[in-house]
């Protein structure tokens, strides 16, 4: 039902290579991300309380790629999100016929290589908690960390930033998260559980489905209707898992952001300047990149950096940073989607 190949292909052509550094300079930024990363450890360790394996025995490896690696990444984590859905509309629907797979195949590929393009620019970090090694290779860990060079590179040279301050800012985030995830280690089949939940929802009827699509692209283009395709094409069923990964997300996010502020004047001397020049910029420019952050959710994304460290700055100035982590004790302490926006409900809730 996709072309996988032509996704890649698609996406690597629109996304571009990125600034122009000489080989000497691309090595230097290669070396010094990979540095960054694993210098971060200990002071989100610190920070946070979270313990997280290290050293000789740190799993989730970090790879510095460029813009077609990060589309390439992406692409096959897709491809793994997807398949129980496509095994799903086959049994109701049955194979597709050569002509269907051969042509249907490519317009969907092309529709998401052009979606990979166009995050693939703007991406400085991922943190991929679904990505399975082969088992017997380094243990079968799961996870890795992504940091594409060209992105912060050119994020940098946008922002006027000292390289050294901005790499080392960008790796803290991103450690966040690989220290969220391998400190935590239920959070990975939780977050699997419920996107599995909202793929088996999902509407199963191919020409029922496109011509929704189409109409509410349409809606929220011209402003009728607000809000990503994500939320306009779910039910009421998924919009509630919807809203219970809303939660969730926005905690990991909003623990990152704090963790790079409340590290960084310890570390990284233009931390402040750096955080003004950065929340300008994941506005967006332009009239057609807004849109497509809209449709994207992109938007809501930036709202769960925002909302998110807002959470957690409030449950930490509450409980302290021990009564916080009460949040990665079970599934059952993470955050609803309302109680992000009410922190006094989580620890009510959670602390009595």
């Amino acid at each position: 039902m996709i072309d996988w190949d032509l996704a890649v292909s698609v996406g690597s052509r629109v996304v571009g290579e990125g600034p122009t550094v000489t080989r000497s300079e691309a090595a230097d930024v290669v070396a010094e991300l990979r540095a960054g990363a694993l210098r971060s450890t200990p002071y989100v360790r610190d920070f946070t309380g979270l313990v997280a394996p290290d050293g000789e025995e740190r799993n989730a490896p970090v790879l510095v790629v460029d813009r077609p690696g990060w589309i390439q990444a992406n692409a096959d984590g897709f491809a793994q999100v997807v398949a129980p859905l496509v095994d799903k509309l086959q049994q109701k629907k049955g194979p597709p016929s050569p002509l269907t797979e051969a042509v249907g195949s490519r317009v969907t590929g092309t529709e998401l290589g052009l979606m990979l393009g166009f995050l693939g620019s703007k991406v400085l970090g991922q943190f991929d908690p679904f990505h399975e090694r082969a088992v017997g290779a380094d243990r079968g860990e799961t996870g890795r960390l992504l940091l594409v060079a060209p992105n912060i590179v050119q994020a940098e040279r946008e922002l006027a930033a000292d390289p050294h301050d901005f790499r080392l800012w960008v790796c803290l985030h991103e450690e966040t998260h690989r220290v969220q995830f391998t400190a935590v280690p239920w959070l990975t089949d939780h977050l699997r559980e419920e996107m599995a939940r909202i793929v088996g929802s999902l509407q199963t009827d191919p020409g029922q489905l496109i011509a929704e699509a189409a109409k509410r692209i349409g809606d929220v283009v011209t402003g009728r209707a607000e809000g990503s395709l994500v939320d306009l094409l779910s039910s009421a069923e998924q919009k509630a898992v919807i809203d219970r990964i809303t939660g969730v997300m926005s905690l990991l996010e909003g623990h990152a952001d704090v963790v790079m502020d409340g590290v960084g004047p310890e570390v990284i001397p233009s931390v402040a300047q750096i955080r003004e020049k950065f929340d300008r910029r994941r506005k967006g420019v332009g009239t057609l990149d807004r849109l497509l952050r809209r449709l994207l959710g992109l938007d809501q994304k930036m709202a769960q950096y925002r909302d998110g460290a807002a959470f957690v700055r409030a449950c930490i100035d509450k409980v302290g940073m021990d009564g916080f982590n009460a949040v990665w004790a079970a599934p059952g302490n993470l955050p609803s989607k309302d109680e992000i926006h009410d922190p006094d409900a989580w620890v009510t809730r959670v602390h009595g």
